[in-house]
């Protein structure tokens, strides 16, 4: 009976181990897997330098995320953003909603990048911007709902800081060019379709000049 009892005791301190262990190691393996899974579904490397879920409270954190580009456009780098902060409505999302309360989001810099064969990094990972149309966010939202079974709520406060952009032409390097943009903490409120985000939108096209028409040919877009 004692060793019994003995080997019970061993095997309940072993869970409490292996329970704490993983509590701790839980953000190494989210990261992990988020980095995987960045991989596997766009073909571009990502390294994330910190991954926090809160499992307390309704915070998620990563810091010092990069994305680079596929071997076709010679694995430079894509994305460089020192840190995406998302606070959301744990109720919200009990009933099948995206609530989020605060997101704050800094994108430290942009690499436009196009390949010998003349195709940009951009247009290539399906990322042009869409036909102009006044339905084009409505049908966003309800893709985003299809594809996940959850409703967009909104964001009531957005906070975003964004660095500079940059252009790699790796056919002729006289073409490169870096655009300075210097948003620092600029605060959008009650984000609730993606109209909410024209004002953005303008600032962004006002910091970056003809930054993004120039090289993606979108003055038609623009009009």
């Amino acid at each position: 009976m004692k060793k019994i009892l003995k080997w019970f005791a061993m095997l309940v301190l072993l869970l409490v181990v292996l329970v704490v262990v993983f509590f701790l190691s839980l953000d190494s393996i989210l990261r992990i897997t988020v980095e995987n899974r960045i991989r596997a579904q766009t073909g571009m490397d990502a390294e994330i330098g910190k991954f926090h879920l809160g499992l307390l409270e309704p915070v998620i954190t990563i810091k010092d995320f990069k994305i680079h580009n596929p071997p076709d456009f010679g694995g430079t780098p894509f994305l460089s953003i020192p840190e995406i902060h998302v606070e959301y409505d744990r109720e919200a999302l009990r009933h099948s909603q995206i609530h989020v309360t605060l997101l704050r989001f800094n994108l430290g810099e942009l690499d436009i990048v196009k390949n010998e064969a003349g195709q940009t990094n951009l247009l290539s990972l399906g990322l042009a911007v869409p036909a102009k149309s006044k339905t084009v966010g409505a049908q966003g939202l309800a893709e985003f709902k299809q594809r996940t079974g959850l409703d967009f709520t909104g964001i009531d406060v957005l906070n975003v800081s964004i660095g500079s952009a940059k252009y790699i032409d790796l056919k002729n390097p006289n073409n490169d060019r870096q655009q300075k943009i210097g948003i620092d903490n600029l605060v959008v409120k009650n984000i609730r379709t993606p109209a909410d985000l024209t004002g953005l939108a303008v600032m962004i096209g006002l910091r970056s000049r003809d930054f993004f028409t120039s090289i993606l040919g979108l003055e038609a877009f623009l009009k």
